[in-house]
């Protein structure tokens, strides 16, 4: 783990490989560009049949490198939004079906607001019962499908004695969450501090999809990774329409054995934000290297992403590996531009040469890549430098993305032509 040893921001390393560490390194804003990452072209996404309790999930092949083309994807500038209001650690932020925003931060605190409004006011705090420092804190946030007319809610934060993540549903009204009406519907042990994951998401077949990271330390020691009776380095995914507990799905790929029935797919290492395509539904997942390489996947059902096994697509400690039965990144980058990547979104939005375009950071170098996924290849750019740390990505109602800037007093930008 020595390699991994970098220094990050006071309150979040958010997915970095190794355990809690000090003060990051602060991005230069440039306007020179380095050169993109590599590009892989893969086949196109596809459900592979469900495995029975001794089938491993169809084998990708791996995928083969074609050139980037810079041209196809413009680049873009961040304009402050929100009003400039300033939040406190953001690690999220999420529009409601009547056009209200809510903001989490990872103290423990959500707080909302109207595009125009001079200040937000406090939806929920649960800061008295959060562990938050380090990657622990407020991880993650989703509105139930029915949100407009019941007010549920589901969070993913941690808690202490002992450290576990919680996932949890709580209902409101109008601007305001109730405290008591909190129902623990999943407890989930954590052995280390760091590695938490955190994202929760629903899917357009209405199940909440959870991610996990590895259990944390470094190097996933207790092999959690491939071991599908563990739900830790997993995308899990749950029927959560009774709030008061969740259902494993028929269809899910373990579900009639072989592993734990609420993995979806395995082999991640801290998957740092997730995103469904609002036009295909493609999930793509941002998963946190260990030592040399960030990666970006294309989810499908009962895939093993390859961890500890590989780091992207590349063998982890090892100059050979097994690589039968792994899915491969459609994309990484090296640790030379940056140390912790961060999801994001595809574009949807008005912007005619950006919609389509799969938009994400890392949190170290502030650098933000787009990558267009097309039958199978793809390409990619770097297209902006932010100058600040990037911990999460936003989408609003019209497909327009957001940038997330971490630090104590951090904002919201909009990402625009």
């Amino acid at each position: 783990m020595g390699a991994r040893r970098l220094a990050l921001a006071s309150a979040l390393a958010l997915a970095l490989a190794c355990s809690p560490v000090a003060t990051a390194p602060t991005p230069t804003p440039s306007q020179s560009l380095s050169p993109s990452p590599t590009a892989l072209a893969i086949p196109s996404p596809s459900t592979p049949p469900p495995p029975t309790a001794t089938a491993s999930p169809t084998p990708t092949p791996a995928p083969t490198p074609v050139p980037t083309a810079a041209a196809t994807i413009p680049q873009v500038r961040l304009v402050r939004a929100m009003n400039g209001l300033t939040f406190n650690s953001m690690t999220g932020a999420f529009q409601g079906p009547d056009g209200r925003w809510y903001v989490l931060e990872q103290p423990g605190r959500i707080l909302t607001f109207r595009d125009g409004d001079a200040s937000a006011t406090v939806f929920l705090d649960i800061r008295d019962h959060v562990e938050f420092g380090g990657e622990k804190g407020l991880l993650g946030f989703a509105f139930a499908p029915d949100f407009a007319r019941t007010g549920v809610f589901f969070l993913d934060y941690t808690r202490g004695g002992p450290l576990r993540t919680e996932i949890a549903s709580f209902t409101s009204s109008g601007i305001v969450a109730d405290r008591s009406s909190e129902i623990v519907i999943l407890e989930i042990a954590q052995p280390f501090d760091n590695h938490n994951g955190g994202q929760l998401a629903f899917g357009p077949d209405g199940y909440l999809y959870v991610g996990m990271g590895d259990g944390g330390s470094g190097g996933d020691p207790m092999r959690n990774g491939q071991n599908k009776n563990v739900l830790l380095a997993k995308l899990l995914r749950i029927d959560v329409s009774d709030r008061t507990r969740y259902r494993i799905p028929a269809d899910n790929p373990f579900a009639a054995g072989g592993g734990r029935g609420e993995i979806w797919a395995y082999g991640l290492r801290n998957p740092w934000r997730f995103s469904f395509d609002t036009d295909t539904g493609v999930l793509w997942l941002a998963d946190v290297g260990q030592d040399l390489y960030e990666e970006v996947d294309l989810i499908s059902r009962g895939a093993n992403y390859g961890w500890n096994i590989m780091e992207a697509t590349h063998c982890y400690n090892a100059s050979r590996c097994d690589m039968t039965g792994l899915t491969l990144p459609i994309f990484e980058y090296s640790r030379s531009l940056g140390c912790s990547v961060t999801g994001g979104f595809v574009d949807r939005g008005a912007a005619p040469d950006l919609r389509g375009v799969y938009l994400f950071g890392d949190y170290c170098s502030g650098r933000i890549w787009g990558i267009r996924y097309d039958n199978g290849n793809v390409t990619s750019a770097q297209v902006a430098t932010s100058g600040f740390s990037i911990s999460s990505f936003a989408q609003d109602r019209a497909g327009e993305v957001y940038v997330l800037q971490y630090a104590g007093s951090g904002g919201i930008y909009k990402i625009t032509r």
